[in-house]
């Protein structure tokens, strides 16, 4: 359910509905030919009025995973390939869906450090750590860092979703992703709102990046916690 408190950057509250929805018929939450609950009642439980929940609707529909019958209701349509702001977000709730939001914990410009893997052209990137949730449960950390050829990230311009800001913002889309899954230890850096302690074990992701088929423009670490997310991968 979106957030009530929100800053300046947020995504916009149709917008975080329809991803919400979205990541849910990815789930399987919501299956093909599913009859939503009537607009009315589904915008009282969401928090928002009737018409900032049919803004939502007709996102979906655009990307034809929603039928809008007459006189009869919303139907889900799970047959198109979802063009999601978070089809890249691998970490969903242990029941699936989630909306995921973050929390910035630090923006720095720097040298590349000498324990980064070989990414990008420049020397220099631009570094984000933050603090990752679902819905309103603490998931994980993160640090992402984008070569400084790509760009460079405002704080003040940041929003939910990152690759969002890189359109939008730095006028390049990330178009694949290599993740690699494993174990690691929470960085000492950690908020204390994370559900374990610096050095604690937890899952682990790297990933790579990139918006052209040349070297990857962005590389990120991600340590979340197991027991209130799962790492996703669907095949379809």
């Amino acid at each position: 359910m979106p957030r009530s408190a929100r800053n300046a950057t947020a995504l916009p509250v149709y917008i975080e509905i329809a991803e919400m929805l979205i990541r849910d018929i990815a789930a399987g939450r919501l299956i093909d030919g599913e009859r939503l609950a009537p607009e009315r009642e589904m915008a009282a439980e969401l928090g928002v009025s009737v018409g900032t929940l049919r803004k939502s609707l007709r996102e979906l529909e655009k990307k034809d995973m929603l039928e809008r019958v007459q006189g009869s209701g919303n139907y889900i349509r799970d047959g198109a390939p979802s063009s999601s702001i978070y089809a890249m977000f691998r970490l969903e709730l242990p029941q699936g869906g989630g909306l995921p939001r973050a929390d910035v914990l630090a923006v720095d410009h720097m040298d590349k450090p000498a324990d980064l893997p070989t990414f990008g052209s420049a020397t220099h990137a631009s570094r984000v750590r933050r603090l990752r949730y679902l819905n309103d449960t603490i998931i994980a950390v993160e640090e992402i860092w984008l070569d400084g050829a790509a760009g460079i990230i405002d704080p003040a311009l940041l929003s939910d979703s990152l690759y969002r800001y890189y359109k939008a913002r730095l006028g390049f889309w990330i178009r694949r992703a290599e993740d690699r899954v494993s174990i690691g230890q929470v960085p000492e850096w950690a908020p204390t709102a994370f559900s374990h302690p610096p050095g604690a074990t937890v899952g682990y992701i790297e990933r790579f990046s990139w918006a052209e088929p040349a070297a990857a423009v962005e590389f990120s670490r991600t340590w979340f916690d197991p027991t209130r997310a799962i790492y996703v991968q669907r095949l379809k």
